[in-house]
């Protein structure tokens, strides 16, 4: 079982919605979600391209996903997560727009915004303790040898090569997507999150996320507020 720090919209926000039957789930409650319908793109080919987002859910990740450290536990994260909420400030992102990231598909801010960076770096550090030293294997997965200088040290010191000065905000909505393949997928993200995209997006909450099993699909464990000192269980 592992853990993640995320930001996802709350349950009610009309982005949820269009993420939710985009991707074919609902982070919250953990439900399928019927497909919607596309011209030009079938439901299979939707399902193929979603495959890697869905497992994770709806969500721009803050700190990224961890074992717990046997020297701590749920309870423990929990309190914490609650009480280090409690001292921020909501805030605003940019609005949101739909690009390319390598070869998949992401929600990004349309400009840098400090504030997220920020609050990514801020809970990376706070929560370090939290979190499992990575084995062998997790440090071959993450492509060593692939990594710049300042991604092998973040790996090593964090547990994740993309943060402090090499985190880039985004929530990714697609796989991997082959070249041949862009144009239709993109015009097809477009037509579905532009809509919802037009508004700056209000942080005001930060989620705890938690996979269900090993190899398992993510979803919202709770949703601690900033600013207020109470988190809402998510049924």
């Amino acid at each position: 079982m592992r853990y993640a720090i995320c930001f996802t919209p709350s349950a009610s926000d009309p982005l949820s919605h269009v993420a939710a039957s985009w991707l074919g789930r609902n982070v919250f409650s953990g439900e399928m979600v019927e497909p919607p319908a596309i011209r030009g793109l079938g439901i299979h080919e939707i399902a193929f391209h979603t495959a890697v987002p869905r497992r994770y859910g709806f969500h721009g990740v803050l700190k990224a996903p961890f074992h717990l450290s046997p020297e701590v536990s749920e309870p423990q994260l929990l309190r914490d997560l609650m009480r280090f909420c409690g001292t921020l400030s909501p805030f605003q992102i940019p609005r949101l727009e739909v690009a390319r990231l390598g070869t998949f598909y992401s929600l990004s801010p349309i400009r840098p915004c400090d504030q997220v960076h920020f609050l990514s770096s801020a809970i990376v550090q706070e929560f370090d303790r939290f979190r499992a030293p990575l084995s062998e294997a997790d440090i071959e997965r993450s492509d060593p040898d692939g990594l710049s200088a300042a991604q092998f040290a973040n790996l090593h010191r964090w547990g994740n090569p993309y943060v402090m000065d090499e985190f880039r905000f985004h929530m990714p909505v697609t796989g991997p997507v082959n070249a041949v393949d862009m144009p239709r997928i993109e015009q097809a993200l477009r037509a579905m999150f532009d809509p919802v995209l037009a508004e700056p997006v209000t942080v005001s909450n930060v989620a705890l996320m938690i996979e269900e099993g090993a190899g398992g699909p993510f979803r919202v464990h709770s949703l601690h507020p900033m600013g207020k000192v109470s988190a809402r269980k998510i049924a």
